[in-house]
């Protein structure tokens, strides 16, 4: 890549209304987690801040919900083009901020998001915005202005299959990034006023969950919420904005089964399983976490486990040869650490890993990654959502038994099937999960993604995504 491709490094700030805006206010600083060193510092923003940003959001409104589909859909086809000319500077800054190995994040941090914005692009080339209904004509139109916040762990993915949509059907935004990881968010701004997206459509504010998240979540002109994050946080979004009576879109945690059929391809379902339970450093919500075994092929299972485990390189995430390298943060490193120690504790049969830092990296947010074994499906570990490079293997008698354990957490985001075709389908539509991965099928941009149960509400991507983010008026005639 030409130097001239790359962005230069965003100037913390906020952005209101086109442009960067110094924050008054104390600032948070921004954390490398490979090394502790402060790479930047963003304004702690306030309920001021939200306050002058949301009269950006409904300025711009007017004019931009007005425009055609086909206009708002040539500017956000500019901003794919955007992203992926300066899918370098994206990734290095996503792992520098919160630790993502370089090679992952070119292709998932940073290549993900331009996928996404196509296949949102696709899904509104063919979107009926209007349509007949006996005597009625049934129109679909902007909600108004969205409050986005989103998460660190997949920071400018997150962003996009909230904000894009948002776009395609005509809002305006106000969006909170997370302070760990805010230096992408203010570069995709940045991308999309190049590619023309008008003033005061999309806006920035910088700052914590309790404070701005919290201001964003009551605003009484903010017409909708759409956020991802941990249960815990969306059930406070949820409270915040009952008030004002506002939709809230809630994208949560997850404790992914993967349940391996007795008639799975093993060395297939080990290197699957383990690289979507450690991919990012399991810092998913989707993460394949819970690998589910027939009783009698543990064991050989448990050795595949082992043998691939040690292909996975932990270290400096800036190497090309890393697979796994810090937690975001301390904070995130001493919780996943003390799951791990949990584990043992309970009683689980420890197959690689266990509590500590790697050898030789005292420094930084790094944990062994770990595999256990004999995991009971009602213990803590196979329960709670650990978000950390930590697999519990959990043996089951049955497909009765299968199905029974992977219902039986509080989520119901997703999970995967390995097996002969049509036994791995009949078991997929078992599950209490709002997607299912069946024999590692292809990722479909377009397919909607959400959760039941307390992984969340409401859908992202594809039609799902856009029909998420507009009202419904009937005009009968």
């Amino acid at each position: 890549m030409n130097e001239q491709d790359k962005l230069p490094f965003p100037t913390p700030s906020h952005w209101i209304n086109g442009r960067a805006v110094p924050g008054s206010g104390p600032v948070i600083d921004v954390i490398n987690p490979a090394d502790e060193s402060v790479v930047a510092s963003v304004p702690g923003g306030t309920a001021e801040d939200v306050d002058k940003a949301v009269d950006a959001a409904v300025a711009a409104f007017p004019g931009w919900s007005a425009t055609s589909p086909a206009d708002r859909i040539a500017v956000i086809r500019r901003l794919a083009e955007g992203m992926q000319k300066h899918n370098e500077s994206l990734a290095e800054t996503i792992t520098l901020e919160m630790g993502a190995p370089i090679s992952f994040a070119r292709q998932a941090q940073a290549g993900f998001p331009v996928a996404s914005t196509l296949a949102a692009v696709a899904a509104a080339e063919e979107f009926e915005w209007e349509e007949t209904i006996g005597n009625s004509l049934v129109v679909h139109e902007a909600i108004g202005v969205v409050g986005a916040i989103t998460p660190w762990n997949f920071p400018l993915q997150q962003l996009v299959t909230k904000v894009v949509p948002a776009l395609l059907g005509g809002n305006t935004i106000v969006l909170k990034p997370s302070e760990m990881s805010p230096l992408s968010a203010l570069m995709f701004a940045e991308i999309a006023s190049a590619a023309g997206l008008p003033d005061g459509v999309l806006n920035v504010v910088q700052g914590t969950g309790p404070v701005v998240g919290e201001a964003i979540s009551r605003h009484p002109r903010i017409d909708m919420i759409s956020f991802t994050g941990s249960t815990r946080a969306g059930k406070s979004v949820s409270v915040a904005a009952s008030d004002t009576v506002k939709r809230v879109a809630l994208e949560l945690g997850g404790k992914a089964a993967h349940i391996v059929l007795p008639d799975a391809d093993l060395d297939f379902a080990v290197s699957r399983g383990l690289a979507f339970a450690w991919s990012n450093g399991g810092q998913a919500c989707g993460a394949y976490v819970r690998m589910l075994v027939p009783a009698g092929l543990q064991e050989t299972v448990v050795e595949k486990l082992r043998a691939a485990a040690a292909e996975y390189s932990v270290g400096d995430p800036a190497d090309e040869a890393t697979r796994i390298g810090p937690l975001a943060s301390e904070t995130q490193r001493q919780r996943v650490d003390g799951y791990i120690r949990r584990g043992v504790e309970d009683g689980a049969t420890l197959v690689v890993g266990g509590p500590g830092r790697p050898e030789g990296l005292e420094t930084g947010a790094y944990v062994r990654p770990t595999i256990f074994s004999d995991v009971d499906p009602s213990s803590v570990i196979a329960q709670e959502e650990i978000f950390g490079p930590v697999l519990t293997v959990i043996p089951y008698t049955d497909d009765d038994d299968a199905v029974r354990i992977a219902n039986s957490t509080i989520y119901g985001l997703n999970a995967a099937v390995t097996g002969e075709e049509e036994h791995a389908m009949a078991i997929a539509k078992r599950l209490r999960v709002g997607q299912v991965d069946v024999n590692g099928g292809p990722h479909n941009f377009q397919a909607p993604f959400g959760g039941y149960k307390q992984s969340g509400n409401g859908r992202e991507m594809g039609r799902a995504g856009i029909e998420e983010f507009l009202e419904t008026k009937a005009i009968t005639h």
